[in-house]
């Protein structure tokens, strides 16, 4: 009896302690989040005088019919002028949850990315970080999904990160599902985002 006594006791006092740590590192861990946001806006769309003007939520099925929730992040310089929008895309990657933020200009190409999360493979599916941006490999910046992109393997026009397809088509998923979550928002219509502003 007393040995239950005292591993309840032991339990209570533990979860409490855990309780308050979590409490205190609650308030910097989402300011942490915060600015890497605000960080990752930044620099997706090639702009560091921007401000964001709306935020939206998109929900989509995916092509298994899972309805899936994309956060739109509509995009103002500092003159007030829509320069297009910071998508976060998230799917499955090799290692777990593969969590982009992309770019878009006003027309749909692409501006930027970077990852937020992931849990791939260091030295492989890790490389999504650097591999397709401008001038390397698998460059998709500029490029416009309009034409859904895929990897080369699978007959498009994109190389895939070597000996990491998987994370490379996931990748790829994600930016495509992006594109059409932006083009799914009430600022852009069916050709370009910039229609709504010159009206």
């Amino acid at each position: 009896m007393n040995m239950v006594l005292v591993l309840t006791l032991v339990a209570v006092i533990m979860g409490g302690i855990l309780a308050f740590v979590n409490h205190l590192t609650e308030g910097p861990i989402a300011e942490q989040k915060e600015k890497a946001l605000a960080d990752g806006i930044k620099a997706v769309m090639a702009c560091n005088d921007l401000k964001v003007a709306k935020t939206d939520e998109v929900k989509q099925n995916d092509a298994k019919g899972k309805e899936m929730t994309f956060t739109v992040y509509q995009i103002q310089n500092a003159q007030g002028n829509d320069i297009g929008a910071a998508v976060e895309s998230t799917t499955m990657g090799f290692g777990g949850d593969l969590k982009v933020l992309v770019g878009f200009d006003p027309e749909g190409k692409i501006l930027g990315y970077t990852l937020l999360e992931h849990a791939e493979t260091p030295g492989l599916g890790a490389k999504a970080d650097k591999w397709f941006q401008k001038d390397q490999k698998g460059d998709i910046i500029g490029k416009d999904p309009k034409e859904p992109l895929t990897v080369s393997k699978d007959g498009g026009q994109v190389d895939a990160i070597t000996a990491s397809t998987i994370t490379s088509r996931a990748f790829l998923l994600a930016i495509n599902n992006a594109y059409n979550a932006y083009k799914a928002t009430p600022a852009t219509d069916g050709e370009t985002g910039a229609t709504k502003q010159n009206q």
